[in-house]
């Protein structure tokens, strides 16, 4: 298994891979904000029916359903195991023809390089050690031409105030310790390593997210936070 991994972040995540599927728990924000990223990609990517699609770090496959419902061949990853197991289960009540499979990112990029129209590495790169491994594993295991989607969490005090001090101890959104401030990634940061990866950003977005309305939108002048990165493989 690659290295790139943190054991305590896949440790804390088993803890909550019973919750992937509950709107009301500890996962209700990624249930608020997973229409919002479906429509981001499409936007970005064009259609997704006939696709190949990667989802990386896809925990118990909320946006890899969603992928699956719109059209593509969809594969999940997560080095989660029972949120593998969760992911796997949910699919198969839902009659969905998705394929999960726990293993790393850069395990499966060499085992099938070039083989994705479109990988999605959605709120996992403020999770793992070096998070420029992973975008490069996105890189290699999409087709040349093919689209690239990542997300994570900007680095700065809004960011810690928000997502920290906020959604962790004052408004209890998210469990303790969900989230590492040092692990945030400022745009900047993974522009430069998308580039190393070989691959050209298109597009950056920002995502809000309001907890008391429970609602989600995109915003183009708002990166203090949350926020998405379009990069395309070159030809």
């Amino acid at each position: 298994m690659n290295a790139n991994v943190d054991h305590d972040e896949i440790a804390r995540f088993e803890a909550l891979a019973a919750q992937w599927w509950d709107a009301r728990g500890d996962m209700g924000p990624l249930h608020v904000i997973n229409p919002v990223r479906l429509r981001y990609i499409e936007q970005r990517s064009g259609s997704l029916r006939g696709k190949t699609v990667l989802d990386v770090g896809c925990g118990g496959g909320i946006l890899t359903e969603a992928l699956a419902r719109a059209g593509a061949t969809t594969l999940g990853i997560d080095l989660a195991k029972a949120s593998i197991d969760v992911a796997l289960e949910h699919a198969k009540d839902q009659a969905l023809p998705i394929d999960y499979r726990c293993i790393s990112a850069e395990d499966l990029a060499a085992e099938r390089p070039q083989q994705f129209d479109l990988v999605c590495c959605m709120e996992m790169l403020e999770h793992v050690p070096d998070p420029a491994q992973v975008v490069a594993a996105c890189a290699a295991a999409t087709k040349p031409g093919g689209d690239v989607i990542l997300s994570t969490i900007n680095r700065n005090p809004k960011s810690y105030a928000l997502m920290i001090v906020a959604a962790e101890y004052a408004l209890r959104l998210v469990p303790r310790g969900t989230h590492e401030y040092a692990k945030f990634i400022r745009p900047a940061e993974l522009h430069r390593w998308a580039r190393a990866a070989g691959l050209d950003a298109a597009d950056v977005m920002g995502l809000r997210y309001n907890p008391l309305l429970k609602s989600a939108s995109l915003n183009p002048q708002d990166l203090d936070v949350n926020y998405f990165m379009h990069c395309r493989k070159p030809l």
